[in-house]
């Protein structure tokens, strides 16, 4: 099961020199602010990996390289969250906006709506 019927998904690169203050301020900033926010059920960070994966009888190597390298799960009890004045507060506060977004790139964004299932 979901932890929160909505997931809002943030796809990013960032410039190598970059990186390490990417990471600390994301972990140490980032998502301890965004957690704060009313709606926001849980954050979950992730990193892009080579897929390879038996289809049609066949192991394929399945690349996309225009896709980001990082991305962060955000799970949220509706779509007001992201629109709402907390959240706004939240992602500009810290080192983020100043320090670390201005050296992202290949941003995107999406939301989904956790589908139900027949038993």
């Amino acid at each position: 099961m979901a932890p929160a019927p909505y997931l809002f998904i943030a796809s990013m690169d960032v410039e190598p020199e970059k990186l390490d203050l990417f990471n600390e301020v994301y972990d140490t900033e980032h998502v301890p602010m965004l957690m704060k926010v009313p709606g926001v059920v849980e954050i979950t960070r992730l990193t892009k990996e080579t897929l390879k994966l038996s289809m049609a009888g066949e192991i394929k190597e399945i690349d996309f390289p225009e896709e980001p390298n990082f991305a962060a799960y955000y799970w949220i009890e509706n779509p007001e969250v992201l629109t709402s004045s907390a959240w706004a507060e939240a992602i500009e506060e810290g080192r983020w906006p100043r320090e670390v977004r201005p050296f992202t790139k290949n941003r995107r964004h999406i939301l989904r709506k956790v589908m139900e299932t027949g038993a």
